[in-house]
């Protein structure tokens, strides 16, 4: 049996290859737009495919997963993402680039998804929180490592060998996953491979108010430091005036800030109850949300300032989101697979909605972009609220 430690690797490493496939490229947009001969914004495209095909696919391999068991669909879905990746470093045009990202996209989500049912299958409560929050704090690191990482490959090697290097961590995740993770779903457990039910099932989730406000304040948390994923080229060679090596001063304050809140929800998990702990993560986001957008009213832009609220943010969405999982995914203990499906593409619908619209009207100023970040904040704790509100309602 695979202990805690083996699994919380896997699963992370799982989690870690979707946000790893976008953040290691947005260095190399310049560098891509050139060499393909499309104009800059084109770019942006190439993200809002990428997340169109996450969030797509994100319905269905959860519940793939409730039929044909957690391992096996993970396995496959790593074999679809390598094609993408090789693709995507061989693309002769900007067209085939689209193409392959979209099949990256479309396979990304299906590590996080199922890892998420798969750890719910084994652990409940205070240790599935526990477990969430661990696998957070090893997850965290992708963000701060890869564009680090993909701006001096894409600098020294080419914008190429970025996807070169997707193609090698796929083939070792395939490997590890082979030799390492569980099946948790056994036989009985498993959903019928009949439409009807399918359909069925689909249906009691996506009516449920309850669980869509939540999962719509789960994407929300998220998508206030989405915004300047979606910004960061931007955000960091534009407003801030630094060169492509230099995404590190975006990302490693969120990573750091995000990687103390998992800390520190791991350590609370069955000492202090969910529901307060994600009120302070929540309070939390607010405060960095709000001094952001005083900085920006009054300063102008410079780093370490410019990011030092947006790790206070990081600290309290990863506070938060741990226990905000768990609570979502428990209205569904039968249908784990199918409601971390929804929730994913939930969550990735609201990053490109913010990717693919938001992030354009905003990127031109820092101000702009505090702004949306202040709005994140405010929608994620009025969801979350309105999700609590919902839930005494149907227990009263």
């Amino acid at each position: 049996m695979t202990n805690l430690r083996v699994l919380t690797l896997m699963l992370a490493g799982l989690a870690m290859l979707g946000p790893f496939a976008i953040d290691t490229y947005l260095p190399a947009f310049d560098r891509i737009a050139e060499d393909l001969h499309v104009d800059r914004v084109l770019m942006q495209h190439t993200l809002s495919v990428y997340l169109l095909g996450f969030a797509f696919m994100s319905l269905f391999w959860g519940t793939l997963s409730d039929t044909f068991g957690r391992r096996p669909v993970i396995i496959a879905a790593l074999f679809i993402f390598l094609v993408g990746s090789l693709g995507s470093a061989l693309a002769p045009s900007y067209g085939w680039l689209l193409f392959f990202r979209g099949l990256q996209g479309c396979s990304a989500g299906a590590g996080r998804i199922v890892g998420q049912a798969l750890a719910r299958d084994r652990y409940q409560g205070a240790d599935a929180q526990r477990l969430f929050a661990n696998i957070a704090m090893v997850f965290s690191l992708a963000p701060a490592i890869a564009p680090i990482l993909g701006g001096y490959i894409s600098a020294h090697l080419g914008w190429r060998s970025i996807f070169f290097l997707l193609t090698v961590l796929t083939v070792l995740l395939i490997v590890a996953s082979w030799r390492h993770l569980p099946e948790t779903l056994p036989p009985k457990a498993r959903q019928e491979m009949k439409l009807g039910v399918i359909m069925r099932n689909y249906l009691r989730v996506v009516r449920n108010a309850r669980f869509l406000v939540a999962v719509v304040a789960v994407g929300l948390a998220f998508s206030g430091f989405g915004l300047y994923i979606a910004s960061a080229a931007r955000f960091i060679m534009d407003i801030l005036g630094l060169p492509e090596t230099a995404f590190g001063w975006l990302f490693i304050p969120f990573i750091g800030g995000s990687v103390c809140g998992s800390m520190l929800s791991s350590r609370l998990a069955g000492r202090v109850n969910p529901a307060k702990l994600i009120l302070v993560g929540q309070g939390i986001m607010g405060l960095g949300a709000l001094s952001n957008l005083l900085y920006n009213l009054f300063f102008v832009p410079t780093v370490p300032w410019a990011v030092l609220p947006i790790a206070v943010y990081g600290f309290g969405m990863s506070t938060a989101l741990p226990g905000m999982t768990v609570v979502t995914l428990s209205i569904f203990p039968n249908l784990r697979g199918m409601a971390s499906s929804v929730q994913g593409t939930m969550q990735m619908l609201v990053f490109a909605v913010v990717a693919g619209f938001v992030a354009p009207l905003l990127f031109g100023s820092a101000l702009l972009l505090a702004c949306g970040t202040v709005g994140s904040a405010v929608l994620c704790a009025t969801f979350w609220a309105i999700s609590g509100r919902l839930t005494a309602l149907s227990e009263e």
